[in-house]
């Protein structure tokens, strides 16, 4: 005699048990579902992920950066044409006024062209993104047929909701953390948040140099007031031997370097050469970790002068007192140089602090010196940057791929350190590997990755 059970499982299997009248007892499984199709899943993954990769926020930023440097550059040349209709004197000065106005045709023309092409690209790349989307979401529409617990749907909804959570936190962080920020002395008032990204471009090297610094100098020489300047290390990530500058920023977005390189020396690296890329410039001069020393150089742009300023004993350097994240150290920031409203400063580490910040005030007169130095009780290889603003040394660490914080500062007028601001910036690249402030437009000048990023900096 046989004795047939049969029930739903979770409304996908059904159960069969079969009792034979001897002693063996066995039961059958059946599945009343379909098959998962896990190659489409695939294929489907393959095909997302293709799509994260070629859309990103830098092609718009790209195509914005362009659009700026054109919209600078025009108001320039209509300034130039008018001067050359106003002080033509049919000579020598006449024919110089021409050449200049040529010159800044050419260079509007490489922008349109460059433009131009960036368009075409973004059109094509939106026509392909939006077949391949709707592609995408009819597969995906067809794949969630075969969940028939919902268990995805509940996924979705958990996802969306921690999501919700994280912007909520990111929005209310920088301002409940920073109700009673450091004082410092300040004319634009308190330090409070940071922009978005407002400039991000590649520059002349697209992807070729990793390690670099880019800014303005807060005390320029008259008529260099929109001068930008760019250091590269061109020689193993490590070291540089000369400036290059740049006339405004369009002219730095559009890669037109006028004029050009400044050489610090004719060898890379050797005495007296840039080592790291924590560099600022201040009053005409660079100020840098000079090779393979303890000490801080100064390059006069104008004398082609180096003046050389050996710090305390016991300093860590040749990257031996690195910025640092947990997955890695960013070689030969030992030294970092900070500009801010009063000028030039120093932060370093060493043995005797137990690798803690130490900040010092540089003297920028005739024989390059240190003025008041602090001692602080953040470790240094916990730190990724630093920078300096109104007086007040402020300290980020990486968060994830897209965020660094601003998670630190010490005010040098009241020696007062927090360590919980919650200021976020929103990166475009992985690693920022240097930032500098410029107190001249309140902008954080950061080099991720090859590439230069601007932020503004939000006083209240």
């Amino acid at each position: 005699m046989k004795l047939y059970v049969i029930f739903p499982l979770s409304a996908l299997i059904t159960l069969t048990l079969q009792a034979p009248s001897g002693e063996n007892c066995f039961c059958e499984f059946a599945n009343s579902e379909r098959a998962f199709p896990h190659d489409k899943l695939s294929t489907v993954e393959d095909n997302a992920s293709r799509c994260n990769t070629n859309i990103t926020p830098q092609k718009t930023l790209e195509l914005e950066s362009l659009l700026m440097g054109l919209e600078r550059r025009l108001p320039r040349l209509e300034e130039d044409v008018s001067t050359l209709e106003r002080e033509d004197d049919g000579e020598l000065y006449g024919v110089i006024s021409l050449q200049v106005v040529q010159n800044e045709l050419t260079d509007i023309q490489e922008l349109i062209a460059r433009l131009n092409n960036t368009i075409l690209e973004n059109e094509h790349l939106t026509h392909v993104t939006n077949t391949k989307l709707t592609d995408l979401k009819a597969e995906m529409q067809e794949l969630e047929s075969y969940d028939t617990m919902q268990v995805v749907r509940g996924k979705l909804d958990n996802r969306r909701l921690r999501r919700d959570l994280d912007q909520c936190r990111n929005t209310v962080l920088p301002f409940t953390n920073t109700t009673e920020p450091p004082h410092g002395n300040c004319p634009h008032g308190q330090f409070r948040n940071i922009s978005g990204p407002r400039v991000s471009t590649a520059g002349e090297y697209p992807g070729s140099y990793k390690y670099g610094a880019w800014g303005r100098d807060p005390k320029p020489e008259a008529g260099k007031e929109s001068w930008h300047w760019l250091v590269l290390l061109t020689s193993g990530n490590k070291h540089s031997n000369y400036v290059r500058l740049y006339s405004s920023l369009s002219a730095f977005v559009g890669g037109v370097s006028t004029p050009g390189n400044v050489l610090i020396h004719s060898a890379n690296p050797t005495t007296n050469t840039i080592q790291g890329p924590n560099v600022v410039m201040y009053r005409g001069a660079l100020y840098y970790n000079c090779y393979n020393q303890d000490e801080v150089c100064r390059f006069n742009l104008t004398s082609k002068t180096v003046t050389n300023m050996k710090l305390p004993k016991g300093t860590r350097y040749n990257s031996k007192g690195n910025f640092c994240h947990l997955d890695e150290c960013y070689p030969f920031t030992d030294l970092d140089l900070a500009t801010d409203e009063s000028g030039v400063w120093v932060i370093y580490t060493t043995n005797q602090d137990f690798g803690n910040l130490v900040l010092a005030k540089l003297e920028d007169d005739e024989q390059l010196r240190l003025g008041q130095t602090w001692h602080t009780s953040a470790y240094k290889q916990g730190i990724t940057n630093t920078f300096m603003v109104c007086g007040v040394l402020y300290a980020t660490r990486y968060v994830d791929k897209e965020t660094e914080e601003i998670f630190y500062s010490f005010d040098t007028t009241t020696g007062v350190e927090r360590f919980n601001l919650g200021i976020f910036i929103k990166k475009m690249y992985p690693n920022i590997l240097s930032l500098n402030y410029s107190p001249v437009d309140q902008m954080l000048h950061a080099y991720c990755d090859s590439y230069m990023v601007s932020y503004k900096v939000l006083f209240s």
